[in-house]
């Protein structure tokens, strides 16, 4: 159960472009229209699930994405040339399966796939090297997770006879857990306000919710309160009580504090970890897969959806504000370029700070508002490095084969620094003084050992998500070149003690420092989940108290981006919730 993110079209009269390919998904002659029924602003992964359900509910929908190609942290990007990147986010699990079927994204017709999704499924999917010095002429120990379960016990063993044994037992608690909350996904938060204020339809809306609340308290059982201690406990008090081996407690809490800016000593880290084995590919809870030509390749699937629907979607088109009648109700969009679109309905995939404080007039929202959406929590500890390499890292723990081939482990999340707790957590406190970490947790990926169309023969295309690295350098600095630099300098260091010559197959580099994933990708603060994913931000309070049901206090105005519930990831849970409430009050306008 560990692994990871997906964790971040072209236009209707221009091709779709993804990493240099080209596909049209609207007309050819199809342009801007001034109305609508419903605008989404912003063509990430949410805005595109969005866009395809509110069209398939009957509503002439449009897209207007600020960049040249759709995706938003979803994108397949040719910085290097030859080598495609999935630039942000870089592994898919958490898509909602319904997604999957309402969308017929995978449904096969005329022997292809329909939208051309294809998932490669790693296995094993985890790999965490030491450095140590090899006892008896011996390579360093490893660890390597999958999903033969004897051959994972035998490699726990290695370190801990007694935590082969528990891991099984761990697996399905966590897991039984996840089937409890993953009803949770697809519903929107109880509206409390409406028991006992609103209309009688309102009312039994929102006890339906609470059935589904209930519902997964209920089917935990007896087990309640040590359930309720993984939601609100450090992953370190978690794990520490089912394991001793520091290798595969670090290895585990990875996916705790992956993009959070959270060590694994804080409050509240057991449920970063939970949202991260909630999704599942080919049947397989919590397995965690490569998008075939790269995370764009997802986005463009779903942009093809929306636009067989009949949905309109649209690149360099940027938002300027949204635009309200005199009584306070939402009238449409105003662009850059100073065009109006109108429309009865917007729904922002834009984050709650872009959409409430900077597009909407704030004159026409409730002060307390504002103020709770100021101080959503945003800090981001994440640097993104994309690297281009002439060969597989060669790693001291589990050397290359002769032919030069990917081997098993090639394929894994690949945990460098993650020998011990206590490593983790001094790299936490390093971001915490404003410092970038002197040993970063650093999760290294190699897309292209399973999908060689991503790079020339021979290369392949490195995925490093490192942190921790502040937002803001220590006395207020601000990141510049140099800063940049050292740190990426500092991270290739740490993988060459791993697998040396590393260094030297480097071709080129692309470094993403937390306000360069904001400036690029939107990110508030450069947080992959647009907003901490920490206890006071989720459900209820997602992204304000009083206002986690997708609406605002804008009629017409939705929230469908990951800073609504369930929260961050490639899970396109808020973009359907939100259409499914939008579409359900534009029935009673």
């Amino acid at each position: 159960m560990a692994a990871r993110h997906g964790r971040w079209l072209g236009t209707a009269g221009a091709p779709l472009i993804l990493g240099g390919c080209r596909a049209s998904h609207s007309g050819s002659g199809a342009s801007l229209k001034r109305e609508y029924d419903a605008v989404v602003i912003g063509a990430g992964h949410n805005g595109l699930v969005a866009a395809a359900y509110l069209q398939k509910g009957g509503l002439k929908t449009a897209v207007l994405e600020r960049r040249h190609l759709v995706g938003g942290a979803a994108v397949t990007e040719e910085i290097i040339p030859g080598f495609r990147f999935s630039r942000a986010s870089y592994l898919l699990s958490l898509l909602r399966p319904w997604i999957y079927t309402e969308l017929e994204l995978k449904v096969w017709t005329m022997c292809r796939v329909k939208h051309g999704l294809k998932v490669l499924l790693r296995d094993p999917y985890s790999f965490t090297p030491l450095l140590e010095d090899g006892l008896g002429g011996k390579a360093p120990r490893s660890l390597l997770l999958g999903n033969n379960l004897a051959e994972t016990q035998s490699q726990i063993a290695q370190f801990s006879v007694k935590d082969a044994q528990a891991f099984p037992k761990y697996e399905a608690f966590m897991s039984r857990l996840v089937s409890a909350i993953d009803p949770l996904l697809d519903t929107c938060p109880v509206d409390t306000a409406v028991l006992s204020q609103g209309s009688l339809r309102q009312r039994l809306r929102a006890l339906r919710g609470l059935q589904t609340l209930f519902r997964a308290g209920f089917s935990l059982g007896k087990q309640l309160p040590q359930y309720y201690e993984v939601l609100t406990a450090p992953i370190s008090k978690i794990l520490d009580f089912w394991f001793e081996s520091e290798p595969l407690k670090a290895t585990l809490a990875t996916d705790a504090t992956i993009g959070a800016m959270a060590g694994p000593h804080t409050p509240g880290s057991g449920y970063v970890l939970l949202h991260h084995v909630m999704g599942q590919l080919e049947g397989r809870q919590g397995a965690w897969g490569y998008v075939a030509g790269g995370m764009g390749a997802l986005s463009q699937a779903l942009a093809r959806a929306a636009t067989v629907l009949g949905a309109e979607i649209f690149t360099e088109k940027a938002v300027a504000r949204i635009l309200l009648s005199s009584d306070g109700k939402v009238q449409g969009v105003g662009l850059q370029d100073g065009t109006e679109v109108k429309s009865h309905l917007v729904l922002s995939n834009a984050s709650p700070q872009l959409t409430f404080l900077e597009l909407t007039p704030q004159e026409q929202l409730p002060l307390e508002f504002v103020q709770r959406i100021s101080q959503f929590d945003t800090r981001s500890p994440v640097t993104k490095i994309n690297v281009a390499v002439d060969r597989l890292p060669n790693f001291l723990a589990a050397s290359n084969t002769s032919d030069g081939c990917p081997s098993p482990h090639h394929q894994c999340s690949i945990h460098l620094n993650c020998e011990d707790m206590h490593t983790l957590h001094q790299a936490f406190e390093d971001a915490c003084c404003g410092r970038p970490s002197s040993r970063p947790m650093i999760e290294l990926c190699i897309p292209s050992a399973l999908d060689p169309t991503l790079a020339p023969p021979g290369c392949h295309v490195v995925s490093l998500f490192t942190q921790y690295t502040p937002y803001t350098l220590a006395g207020g600095k601000q990141w510049d070149s140099r800063e940049r630099e050292d740190y990426a300098d500092r991270v290739f260091d740490c993988v060459e003690a791993y697998a040396p010559g590393f260094k030297a197959s480097v071709i080129g580099r692309d470094v993403l420092t937390p306000p360069d994933l904001e400036r690029i990708f939107g990110l508030p603060g450069g947080n992959i989940f647009h907003g901490a994913m920490s206890l006071d931000q989720l459900y209820f309070a997602r992204p304000v108290p009083s206002y986690s049901n997708y609406r605002s206090p804008i009629r017409g105005l939705y929230l469908c981006g990951s800073g609504a519930h369930p929260g961050g990831g490639v899970m396109g849970a808020a973009g359907r919730n939100a259409a499914t409430t939008a579409l359900e009050d534009f029935k009673n306008l």
